[in-house]
């Protein structure tokens, strides 16, 4: 049996002491260009690190856990990316979690990763209620909560106003000519889905343009649950816009209009929310809401590695704009 590559053959094959071995491939307090000449020594040998061993000797598991409703939402998909890039340099994997969109689920996988499997979590939850809250309180690692602002209750969080972000999509539609208008949301019980519905209010009461608005709740955030939905919509009705609380509901809503021989924007103008490359690549491309899914993620995995370093400062609370990107979906 071959026998494994130790780390002591990695530092005489780099040139290095042990502990300057051990400092580069641990990433704690070596220069770059000595973490670059030891992991290629490392490369070179096929060395791998016991990852168990440096667990126990070091207590962190190199692991933070990003856990979501749908892994398969790419606005979720590009706020990973942007966590990778940003815990990487530290040496640390991301492990993506789906919590579905159950409050049991989500609470059980995060009382789950709390066994000494991770060093800190950053959560998406879709139903923020107290239960959920009272778990993230008890957990012992380091937790960021991408949602409402939780600093009252002593979490970390980052947050954007999404009902400001309906409010641009009801105001740009409103100027294009919209005088009846639709939000299609999902689930109203859930924080995107309370959160959009009380944008949607307040833009059409405060809007100086007499309009016509209704809310249509699908059963989920998906492509074919706003498909579903748009299609009973269009059945009694062809409103002037559709609103959708995201991009994925924004197509369904397009592909429902398709089926209709309703056309977009010509008869019913589309907006959808995140501005992912969902909505940039579709036909017609989508007018949506960027929300900041980049920036929420950088400054969650920044805030939640400041923590695992050893920061105690009191929680913070970071809020993230929200900006209106017009595309083929609303130009009449």
């Amino acid at each position: 049996m071959e026998s494994r590559i130790t780390i002591a053959e990695v530092a005489k094959h780099a040139g290095v002491s042990l502990g300057s071995a051990s400092r580069a491939l641990n990433r704690n307090g070596a220069s770059p260009t000595m973490v670059e000449r030891v992991e290629a020594a490392a490369r070179e040998l096929g060395y791998f690190p016991d990852a168990i061993g440096r667990s126990l000797r070091t207590k962190r598991t190199l692991q933070i856990a990003f856990a979501v409703a749908d892994i398969g939402n790419p606005v979720y998909v590009e706020m990973l990316s942007t966590i990778h890039a940003m815990l990487e340099p530290h040496g640390y994997r991301v492990v993506v979690m789906s919590t579905g969109t159950s409050t049991q689920n989500t609470c059980e996988l995060l009382a789950g990763l709390d066994q000494g499997f991770i060093d800190g979590v950053i959560v998406s939850p879709l139903r923020l209620n107290e239960r959920v809250v009272e778990t993230i309180q008890g957990l012992r690692v380091p937790v960021v909560v991408i949602g409402r602002p939780l600093c009252e209750r002593g979490i970390d969080s980052v947050s954007t106003d999404s009902a400001r972000g309906v409010g641009l999509a009801v105001e740009h539609v409103l100027n294009r000519g919209a005088r009846n208008v639709v939000l299609l949301n999902g689930p109203h019980d859930t924080t995107p889905g309370m959160s959009r519905s009380r944008g949607f209010r307040d833009a059409l009461v405060g809007s100086a343009k007499q309009c016509t608005g209704e809310e249509v709740s699908a059963r989920d955030f998906t492509v074919k649950d706003g498909e579903e939905a748009a299609m009973e919509l269009l059945g009694r009705q062809v409103p002037d816009a559709i609103i959708a609380a995201n991009d994925l509901l924004a197509v369904g809503a397009i592909k429902a209009a398709h089926r209709c021989q309703v056309m977009v924007p010509e008869m019913m103008m589309v907006t959808g929310m995140d501005d992912t490359d969902l909505a940039a690549y579709f036909e017609p491309a989508i007018t949506s809401v960027s929300l900041g899914s980049a920036q929420r993620a950088e400054a969650a995995a920044s805030m939640l590695m400041r923590r695992i370093q050893g920061d105690v400062s009191a929680p913070n609370c970071i809020e993230v704009g929200a900006d209106l990107i017009e595309r083929s979906s609303t130009k009449r």
